[in-house]
């Protein structure tokens, strides 16, 4: 699944990842290299969702050293942390959609929001977005009107408006039925074999047990690498 260029875009020495408060991971040391798509998996309050937002200076990192596409997270300033995020593609598990406007003007408003002004080059992006999603035919649909999988279509369209190099997915399948999780895994494997990065916290066992890749694991205040975990963890044994 991964196209690995030999080139390091996330990087984590002894980082500590907190939830408000809340120590969630101590001492985490995570190497990522361009083109790589890696699961981040655990039980509810293991840390996937804070690792994601610590990744996307949503939560500083204040503890331990770290780098996203080239910005040094603990020495990120406040007037860089749009210009970060310039670079990543977040999918959220509740979509996150502007609710009273439709598809095309979720779209716009990302789009004008990130410095777009030329009309021409804002509308081709966007039908540039939704063909590659499928959604090209519900431009003017409402969200309240698309199901699950169409929403969340929708929304990886948004991540992708301004060609990030890192697509951070937080349970992007977490509200779908199986066929329209495969669907999404889909797409964001088709990005990955384009050469985006992507990392994707999920609990659905049962699709990652079909589509395997390097899977971090979230347990006991620890991330562990479950491809080097040297037989302290059986990755097997946590899937049905």
């Amino acid at each position: 699944m991964a196209i690995m260029a030999g080139e390091t875009i996330i990087e984590l020495n002894n980082a500590d990842i907190f939830q408000q408060e809340e120590l969630v991971l101590k001492d985490v040391n995570l190497t990522v290299e361009k083109g790589e798509f890696v699961y981040i998996i655990g039980k509810v309050g293991t840390g996937k969702t804070s690792l994601i937002k610590t990744m996307n200076a949503e939560i500083p990192l204040v503890h331990g050293t770290g780098s996203v596409a080239g910005y040094s997270l603990q020495n990120l300033r406040k007037r860089e942390i749009p210009m970060l995020r310039r670079k990543l593609g977040v999918v959220f598990q509740d979509f996150r959609l502007l609710n009273d406007r439709n598809v095309m003007e979720n779209l716009l408003f990302v789009l004008k929001a990130t410095g777009w002004k030329q009309q021409k080059a804002i509308r081709e992006r966007i039908h540039e977005v939704l063909d590659l999603v499928d959604m090209e035919k519900h431009l003017v649909r409402m969200p309240h009107r698309l199901s699950g999988g169409e929403q969340q279509r929708v929304v990886i369209a948004r991540a992708i408006l301004n060609d990030p190099q890192i697509i951070l997915a937080d349970e992007p399948t977490g509200n779908l039925d199986p066929e329209t999780s495969e669907q999404i895994l889909g797409l964001l494997q088709k990005l990955n074999q384009a050469g985006k990065t992507v990392i994707m916290a999920t609990h659905d066992y049962s699709l990652i047990w079909k589509h395997r890749t390097r899977t971090l694991v979230c347990e006991g205040n620890r991330l562990v690498d479950a491809s080097k975990s040297e037989g302290q963890l059986n990755f097997d044994d946590m899937l049905p």
